[in-house]
């Protein structure tokens, strides 16, 4: 990270300049800030608040996010933050009627991954474990960094881009990456549409509360009734002592987000007193809407997160498509700033990723709906790149065929192919996942002999693991991406190294 003003069309620009700047410190830009570090990126996130943003926003954590947090080293943290998800109580009249399953179990080995279920943590503890990982790893946030308009912003030139603020010192950087929320500033400044639609016109409140007198086993859910303007649904917040309120009011509310606001809505709906709504932590509302960014890319400016796709809350799709969203250009920033892989292959993420934006959105807005129950679909262990560049299947019959929907079809045990998330499982005795954890890229060899046929000199990048056949493999040879899906797949190595050198990884 450099302190030294480069020149900019010939004006000397003062302040620092990185290989990479991420906007926003929430979960998508402390992710990517992560991934990045342990690649030995220079990389600097900055944030327009104060600190770390409060509130319990986006709680429920997949099980394919779960996988990525282990690989970020951040999973043991998770764990201890939270909980699973409690069972829906039915309440009416002050009276338990019965119990709601809010989704679907998963079955025994559904998707071969140790994480069944979504996870429960408060967004805010996400976050906090997500800074302690970046600062460990010696990553930065500068908090207070507001980025201003397009027109005094950004000077993208053919070596980087210069970001101003409302305070401080300009940033160069090689790449921007906005992950700084659905009113994204670098969005609007760089002229990036987002179309979308109204899920509900019914406006939300959210709130993180202490309640006294209402148990925490159970996830309570308070029917509309004759004399009431909508549900109210108050969640117990694992690993804390919150608990999350939810309400929802007639279209053209104005919602009252304070204390005496909160307390009004649960005693009016609920068996219980205003008084017992003890204390506010955080509180905000919202309309349930579902939108996505015309482009994802914009030359040397990247949008990732809310900032290209909004989400209703309902299945818990934003934050983990956010997540993925990182830690799919996590590596392919990488690969061209410290492997010396083509510039193309940054076109790649959004390639991959809008068309899953744009599928999940429509899961969310489903779910949101009641079209849609929350189960496997919503675990997003099913999500794969079957169409992309960067998918190869040299076995005959193999390939996805185009178009092919992605999880709604699938149907397990089918043979792994090129494209799907590679399964965890058992080989030779240990854990595959084990073996993919870390930024490099993994060979696996199942019931396969290559020592005869295999390159001379595989990059250092790639990890060779040798093991029997799979029933959920097969045998072959899977060439598994960083981020965890087969991007090469045969059964010998012709075409191997010409597949590894086009996204740069070459001895």
């Amino acid at each position: 990270m450099s302190v030294d003003g480069p020149s900019v069309n010939g004006l000397s620009v003062s302040g620092l300049s990185v290989d990479i700047l991420i906007v926003g410190a929430g979960p998508t830009g402390l992710a990517l800030g992560i991934d990045l570090a342990r690649r030995g990126v220079d990389a600097l996130v900055v944030e327009r608040g104060e600190g770390l943003a409060r509130g319990s926003r986006g709680k429920g954590i997949q099980p394919r996010t779960m996988e990525v947090f282990e690989d970020l080293g951040v999973l043991d943290g998770i764990l201890a933050a939270g909980g699973e998800y409690p069972v829906g109580m039915v309440w009416q009249d002050g009276k338990q009627v019965g119990e709601h399953r809010m989704m679907d179990p998963a079955e025994d080995a559904e998707e071969n991954t140790r994480f069944t279920g979504p996870w429960m943590v408060p967004q805010w503890r996400t976050q906090e474990i997500l800074f302690a990982r970046l600062t460990e790893l010696g990553g930065r946030v500068d908090f207070g960094r507001e980025v201003v308009s397009l027109d005094e912003s950004f000077d993208q030139g053919a070596d980087g881009v210069t970001v101003r603020f409302a305070a401080g010192d300009p940033v160069r950087a090689r790449y921007v990456v906005a992950a700084d929320g659905g009113r994204s500033a670098v969005r609007r400044s760089l002229g990036i549409g987002m179309a979308g639609e109204t899920v509900d016109p019914n406006p939300m409140l959210v709130a993180d509360v202490r309640i006294a007198g209402l148990g925490r086993d159970y996830w309570h859910v308070f029917p509309p009734r004759a004399d009431t303007d909508g549900f109210l649904a108050i969640c117990p917040l694992a690993g804390t002592e919150d608990f999350q309120v939810v309400a929802q009011f007639p279209e053209g509310t104005a919602v009252d987000t304070s204390l005496d606001g909160v307390r009004k809505v649960v005693a009016a709906r609920s068996h219980l007193a205003p008084e017992d709504v003890t204390e506010l932590g955080w509180s905000s509302n919202f309309q349930p809407r579902a939108a996505l960014a015309d482009r994802f890319r914009a030359g040397r400016v990247f949008l990732a997160g809310d900032a290209a796709h909004v989400h209703s809350p309902a299945g818990g799709q934003g934050l983990n498509t956010s997540v993925q969203d990182a830690y799919n250009l996590g590596w392919k920033l990488g690969a061209v700033l410290r492997g010396g892989a083509p510039e193309e292959l940054l076109d790649t993420y959004e390639e991959e990723r809008r068309p899953i934006a744009a599928q999940v959105l429509g899961l969310s807005t489903s779910v949101h709906r009641g079209e849609v129950q929350r189960g496997r679909a919503t675990r997003q262990l099913g999500l794969g790149y079957w169409e992309s560049s960067l998918t190869v299947d040299t076995r005959g019959g193999e390939t996805r065929g185009e178009g092919t929907p992605a999880e709604e079809t699938r149907t397990a045990p089918e043979r792994v192919r090129a494209g799907d998330r590679a399964p965890d499982v058992t080989a030779a005795g240990a854990r595959l996942f084990d073996a993919f954890q870390g930024p490099h890229w993994t060979l696996l060899a199942l019931g396969t002999d290559i020592g005869t046929e295999m390159p001379p000199a595989l990059p250092q990048t790639v990890r060779v693991v040798r093991a029997p056949a799979h029933e959920m493999y097969g045998t072959g040879l899977f060439l598994v991406r960083p981020d965890g899906y087969v991007g090469w797949a045969g059964t010998s190595v012709t075409g191997l190294p010409e597949y590894l050198a086009g996204v740069g990884e070459r001895p």
